[in-house]
């Protein structure tokens, strides 16, 4: 499912046209790559970059002879991005590709020139990244997956005909110190909450390896069901997560299917591959030497809902017929 967006950035190589700053060495193609998450994903399968080197052969790309990828992550670190965004320009890639709208705002700080894809992003307009979806202007573009308080409070809707009792939310938004991203999503979840019934707390993750703590904090609020901001700081301790909410007997709900395939409850949100399909329409204009000012930054179009059941059933939870009836996939 992830093999198209990750054939976005392996094109992305061949053909992004470079900015004034960009002088790749003849024959090599050239890439920045800016997450807040951890290198130790690069070989995750389930990653853009794992993904993107099981491809890598077949679309015809070897290391040190016509690609050259030049990866920072700041392994937790957030406040590390701008200082990794301003190495990477001196590098001089062709293109940076950036994870989540917190990397994106980093590249976009450290350069005006050099192209600047979002592979994700939450709300580029409100954050700033971009004019408007339709007339980005400046050197970024990509996609954008959306997730305001209406998008939101349609996911607690989910949550209440699955517990129908449930009345307090619990969310973990990134690791201090909050982006603008960070912040829209807080707000828009408070929102949400209240719009839906919900009253709110806050945890706060110090240590991500600690998700004890988390949900100990989650337990002392008398929580019904824990909500995950997707960052690419989480990525790797999804599993964690998974199984220390098992433990500590919680519901879990993400806004993406990664976190679900990992052992969580519930998530409403992109399809990553109607973005694949968007991805390819964007990867065919930047193949006719569009400029990122004038590409759009598409939105997504199609989302799914994934549930698992198994999760569900040790959670002592009931799935009502008429949401498996709805959902897009359902775990066993």
């Amino acid at each position: 499912m992830r093999v198209p967006l990750l054939a976005l950035l392996a094109v992305l190589l061949l053909a992004a046209p470079p900015g004034a700053e960009a002088q790749p060495a003849a024959g090599v193609h050239q890439i920045g790559f800016l997450s807040p998450g951890f290198s130790s994903t690069a070989t995750d399968p389930n990653s853009i970059l794992g993904v993107l080197r099981g491809r890598r052969d077949a679309l015809g790309y070897r290391d040190g002879q016509n690609l050259k990828q030049d990866l920072r992550f700041t392994d937790g670190d957030s406040e590390r991005l701008q200082e990794l965004a301003a190495d990477l320009v001196r590098l001089r890639p062709s293109i940076i590709v950036t994870s989540g709208s917190s990397a994106a705002a980093a590249a976009k700080g450290a350069t005006t020139t050099i192209p600047i894809v979002m592979s994700t992003s939450l709300d580029p307009v409100r954050e700033g990244l971009v004019q408007s979806l339709a007339r980005p202007g400046g050197n970024v573009t990509g996609l954008s997956a959306i997730s305001d308080a209406a998008l939101i409070g349609k996911r607690l809707q989910l949550v209440k005909e699955l517990i129908p009792g449930a009345t307090r939310l619990a969310l973990v938004p990134p690791p201090r110190p909050l982006t603008r991203a960070g912040e829209n999503w807080l707000r828009d979840s408070e929102a949400a909450g209240r719009s839906t019934g919900f009253t709110t707390q806050v945890l706060e993750v110090h240590d991500p390896t600690q998700w004890d703590q988390v949900f100990a904090a989650a337990a002392r609020g008398r929580t019904d069901v824990v909500y995950f901001i997707d960052h690419a700081a989480y990525f790797p301790h999804r599993k964690q997560i998974a199984e220390q909410a098992l433990r500590s007997r919680m519901p879990t709900l993400f806004g993406l299917r990664p976190g679900v395939e990992a052992g969580g409850l519930l998530s409403d949100g992109t399809d990553s591959r109607e973005q694949a399909r968007l991805a390819y329409t964007f990867v065919h204009q930047l193949r006719r030497r569009a400029k990122p000012a004038a590409l759009p930054v598409e939105p997504p179009t199609k989302f799914e809902l994934v549930i698992n059941l198994k999760t569900a059933k040790a959670l002592g939870l009931t799935i009502p017929q008429s949401l498996l009836q709805r959902a897009d996939e359902v775990f066993q």
